[in-house]
């Protein structure tokens, strides 16, 4: 009796066996249904790793991803002072220099203020700078003020620095004047010679004698004219008068 089952059973496993393998219309629920168990096991395996994947290592991602966070941050805070820098340039190098040789024009970057909160005095990038001269520093056509030396550095003077002072022509009669800051909104122009008839509304223009400066740079327009001690000063409003420009001209000779 256990001979004759034997016997059954590898019988009816050799016909599934020739059906599998020889029978066409057996194979193919077979095959799909194969198929489905295999694919629900790799998205169980591809759901395990995912998960592995989250709670072992997303604190190596979490670093990873702050810390290219913070470069792009700072990429981004870059390209906008390069943008900025290059706006500011390109409006100073397009404007026409008539009469003026650019060839005796250096472009000079600002750095930082010398000291916080004193917006007149600039630390500015000199290349080959000689600490015995005094430059003449300009933007557009319009005076800006001078270049000195501090520490063996170029200090750059805005026009409003008490320290700032430089030749210029006032009026149409060219009245000669040293002009200076008064550390507030006007410039002073004094040592008018009595004789000359100076008004409101004159306009004041770089003498070129100082060396400093060419003749005819415009510096600003007077607005009030007062006498003192046998000559005649001027205040005056200058033409330059901002505190966000990066780039400037300093005459080299």
């Amino acid at each position: 009796m256990n001979k004759k089952n034997l016997l059954f059973a590898v019988g009816i496993m050799a016909l599934l066996y020739s059906a599998v393998n020889f029978s066409n219309p057996l194979q193919q629920p077979l095959n799909k249904g194969l198929n489905k168990i295999k694919l629900t096991y790799q998205d169980i395996l591809s759901t395990i790793r995912f998960n592995l994947d989250i709670y072992f290592f997303q604190a190596d991602e979490i670093k990873r991803l702050k810390s290219e966070v913070k470069y792009l941050k700072k990429v981004k805070v870059e390209l906008i002072n390069y943008k900025e820098n290059l706006k500011d340039l390109k409006d100073l190098c397009q404007y026409d220099y008539k009469n003026i040789d650019k060839k005796t024009l250096q472009t000079v970057k600002v750095i930082s203020y010398q000291r916080f909160g004193d917006t007149y005095r600039l630390w500015i990038d000199v290349k080959d700078y000689n600490s015995s001269k005094v430059y003449g520093l300009i933007y557009h056509d319009m005076v800006a003020g001078i270049v000195v030396n501090k520490n063996s550095m170029p200090l750059a003077l805005l026009n409003k620095d008490i320290k700032s002072s430089y030749a210029v022509f006032v009026g149409k009669d060219n009245a000669p004047a040293i002009v200076h800051g008064n550390n507030d909104r006007f410039l002073i122009a004094t040592y008018i010679p009595m004789w000359y008839n100076i008004k409101t509304g004159d306009e004041v223009v770089t003498s070129g004698l100082d060396n400093v400066f060419f003749r005819g740079l415009r510096v600003g327009r007077v607005v009030s004219v007062s006498s003192s001690q046998g000559y005649k000063s001027a205040k005056i409003v200058p033409y330059f008068d901002r505190d966000d420009v990066d780039y400037f001209y300093m005459i080299k000779r």
